[in-house]
């Protein structure tokens, strides 16, 4: 958080901002930019809204790009150690919104060297997410109004966050779903109190596309997660390791070659960008050509 610049916080913040021809006031409790914004074509920034209780958003500085015509893919996002704050993740939250995407993740705004952000997470903040979205996409006195994509909704999650999508896996609103760090538990007994613990049945009622973004066999959900991959098997399923363990490259510059990977996922799922599909798709993939990575992959080709 310490490249994280604060460049505007107050109680409510009116912005006037054209949309459709009309000006369109906008509220947020507090804004920042993480790092310098992503390298993407629309700069980031990572905002509360009044509206939302317990959420962060990451999404394009200027919404003025996106309308009904060009609407933002949403991304709900679950946290590590269910923490109630993506502090370990705006790295890699802040790429994906810079490249056209809206991203609520689960939690508070986090603060400079603040780690504690009260009880844990729920799996049912990120279903608030998405019916957050629904609302204001629908409300022309929003921001987001007809500018959000309900129709391109991908839930994901770090660790207990992920436990926290695959918790969500069969909501019909979602496309696809992106597991991190994670894996339902062979062994429940090896969970931290609090964790949802769907049992591994629950592989079995999922309808879209899935991807497991681990860290190698140093990674403590390594296990889990590749046993969930060979459970799975009606559904487009990628497995993608890099040999970084359990924290991942989240905090890396631009969310490191995590965020390479994942971004390429949701470009193709939620946007059907044919280059990003290059990235799992053939022998060898995309992935599997980068430094360092594996891949496995069934219903991709």
């Amino acid at each position: 958080m310490k490249k994280t610049l604060l460049i505007l916080a107050a109680g409510a913040v009116a912005l006037l901002q054209s949309c459709g021809g009309a000006k369109v006031a906008e509220t947020y409790s507090e804004m920042k930019v993480v790092e310098d914004g992503g390298t993407g074509a629309y700069k980031a920034i990572m905002v509360t809204e009044p509206s939302l209780e317990a959420h962060t958003i990451f999404r394009p500085e200027d919404l003025s790009a996106f309308g009904k015509k060009n609407p933002l893919p949403i991304l709900v996002w679950g946290n590590g150690a269910c923490t109630n704050s993506p502090w370990e993740h705006v790295n890699f939250l802040s790429e994906i919104a810079s490249h056209g995407f809206m991203v609520i993740a689960t939690g508070y705004m986090p603060e400079e060297g603040k780690r504690n952000y009260g009880p844990q997470s729920t799996s049912a903040q990120q279903l608030e997410s998405i019916d957050w979205a629904t609302a204001v996409n629908a409300d022309k006195e929003s921001p987001y109004y007809q500018k959000l994509d309900l129709d391109a909704v991908a839930a994901a999650g770090m660790s207990c966050g992920g436990l926290q999508t695959l918790d969500n896996a069969t909501d019909p609103r979602l496309k696809t779903l992106m597991i991190c760090n994670s894996g339902l538990f062979s062994n429940p007994a090896g969970a931290v109190p609090g964790m949802p613990m769907p049992d591994k049945e629950r592989l079995q009622e999922i309808k879209v596309p899935i991807i497991y973004i681990l860290g190698g066999e140093t990674d403590i959900a390594y296990g889990n997660g590749m046993d969930d991959f060979s459970r799975i098997t009606k559904v487009p399923a990628f497995a993608a390791n890099y040999p970084v363990g359990h924290g991942g490259t989240y905090a890396q510059l631009h969310g490191g070659e995590f965020s390479v990977v994942a971004l390429a996922w949701l470009q193709w799922q939620l946007q059907g960008d044919k280059e990003a599909a290059k990235m799992f798709q053939g022998d060898p993939c995309g992935v599997a050509q980068r430094e360092g990575w594996t891949a496995e992959k069934k219903n991709i080709d």
